[in-house]
């Protein structure tokens, strides 16, 4: 089953993957073409009500191949409001057929029968292509009134993709319990018989009394299989919201080292992190603050983060979304150490790298850890690893099923995997191997992490950065440094 979140980032992954959604939209109507002809007699009436969105440019398509039919389309809309180009392409290839096409602007005009609102019998079949997966809100008019018009009809009904006013991920009636004075007291959704969906069933559509065909359209397995550009969907930030709606981080690192922790703490602010904290002994702090004012800085006693600075640590991840551990902390006993008190206490969502990836297989932990190795530490950890990409993708997959965490294995393929799901990532460079990179994959995943779960967090972070480090190699070329990273992520982040 797949999501309708998903769902649009797959679809946004095929077309980046050069299949347009222009050739999908062709294939889907194509579908429901077939599944009209699966219960229509010879020269029945076919009714089509169409919406003004890619649900209805699916139907627009379909009633090019129904002209053995007696076929004829509502559009629910003025044509000039379609709200995509290839929905808009297919009512004017519409236009150039003999199929009777109306509009309907005013709900009290809506009737199943002929193009011109003419009364008579109902047809022999309707499909339902008014609203898509990925719709809130009750059904406004004039969709009310069509989904009530339909559902008192004899006519078989036929959904596409799922039933207009139905929540294609749970089932339930959208806009049920939302109050909205404009779709009255009682929700309304279209009672289908048939329901035709595209590429995977949705996991609300088994909750429905209908017969589900799930229909193949051509999106290649690499567009669910790979990161993509589809996976930034839904990540742009709320215009309404306020300081620390987008995330703080607290970045616990440093000691032997003072690039690494401020690598990532940078990089957790590019990646859209409200406030990024950053912990570390007080041999580096200054140093730690020197890169920039943006950050803020934290000291503890010494030049090592220790077993006694697990309290205060803990006492300041108490107020943050994401904790990144690790970046810059050495290899030292006491290190360890604090790294396994910590993570014995700490019940929020960290992201465990670098040196302190070591303890997590031994520690019990109520944390939500995303673990981000490179192979040879994955090997430390007790993990598996293969030269082959989907080779190594079963393993790690395994791994992080026992471990319990969400691990992103980093190398030419990074491979994201949770236990439940396993995602490839092809984005980055061999200039990549410099050092600093991992940390500002840390910081990144650490700020996604504070605003997504923690797969998408990982999956998303692995391509961004990637996306970012291809484009400091094109300007670099084998002169590429870590520090070129965290100014290109916002740029990486945009879905274009």
């Amino acid at each position: 089953m797949i999501t309708t979140d998903r769902m649009a980032a797959v679809d946004a992954n095929a077309a980046a993957l050069g299949v347009p959604r222009k050739q999908l939209m062709e294939s889907s109507g194509n579908a429901v073409a077939r599944e009209v002809r699966a219960v229509a007699d010879p020269g029945a009436t076919v009714a089509l009500v169409c919406g003004r969105g890619n649900n209805g440019g699916d139907a627009l398509v379909a009633a090019r191949f129904l002209a053995e039919y007696e076929t004829t389309v509502k559009l629910l809309g003025r044509p000039e409001t379609i709200r995509t180009d290839i929905a808009r392409e297919n009512w004017a290839a519409l236009g150039n057929t003999e199929i009777p096409a109306a509009t309907v602007t005013d709900s009290r005009d809506f009737d199943l029968t002929g193009p011109e609102g003419a009364t008579g019998d109902d047809p022999d079949v309707i499909v339902d292509a008014m609203l898509g997966s990925g719709i809130s809100g009750g059904l406004r008019e004039p969709e009310r009134t069509a989904a009530e018009a339909i559902n008192a009809s004899d006519a078989t009904v036929i959904a596409v993709d799922v039933p207009s006013g139905i929540d294609a991920d749970t089932g339930e009636p959208t806009g049920k319990g939302d109050g909205d004075a404009d779709t009255a007291s009682a929700p309304v959704a279209v009672d289908a018989d048939r329901v035709v969906t595209f590429h995977d069933e949705k996991p609300g559509l088994a909750a429905l009394d209908a017969e589900i065909t799930v229909a193949d359209i051509g999106i290649p397995a690499a567009a669910e299989r790979f990161t993509g550009p589809g996976d930034l969907l839904g990540l742009d930030r709320d215009p309404d919201s306020h300081k620390g709606d987008n995330g703080e981080v607290l970045v616990v690192g440093g000691g032997p080292y003072a690039g690494a922790p401020t690598l990532s703490a940078l990089a957790a602010l590019r990646a859209g992190a409200d406030l990024v904290r950053v912990v570390c002994p007080e041999s580096v702090a200054s140093e730690v603050q020197g890169f920039s004012p943006n950050l803020i800085v934290r000291a503890l006693p010494g030049d090592r983060v220790g077993p006694s600075h697990a309290e205060r640590v803990a006492s300041l991840a108490a107020g943050t979304d994401t904790v990144v551990l690790g970046p810059g902390l050495g290899d030292g006993d006491g290190t360890r150490e604090f790294v396994r008190e910590f993570l014995t206490t700490y019940e929020g969502r960290a992201v465990v790298d670098a040196d302190a990836l070591r303890v997590v297989p031994d520690v019990d932990t109520d944390a939500d850890l995303i673990c981000t190795p490179h192979q040879g530490e994955l090997v430390g950890m007790g993990g598996e690893t293969a030269a082959d990409p989907d080779e190594r993708a079963e393993l790690v997959g395994e791994f992080a099923a026992g471990l319990g965490h969400t691990l992103l294995v980093k190398g030419a393929v990074d491979v994201i995997a949770d236990g439940d799901e396993t995602r490839l990532n092809r984005t980055g460079n061999p200039g990549m191997t410099v050092g600093g990179t991992g940390d500002v994959l840390a910081g990144t995943v650490g700020a996604l992490a504070a605003v997504t779960n923690p797969f998408h967090a990982a999956a998303v972070g692995a391509y961004v950065v990637g996306r970012a480090g291809d484009a400091a190699a094109d300007a670099n070329g084998a002169g590429l440094v870590a520090t070129d990273l965290p100014d290109r992520l916002p740029e990486a982040m945009r879905n274009e």
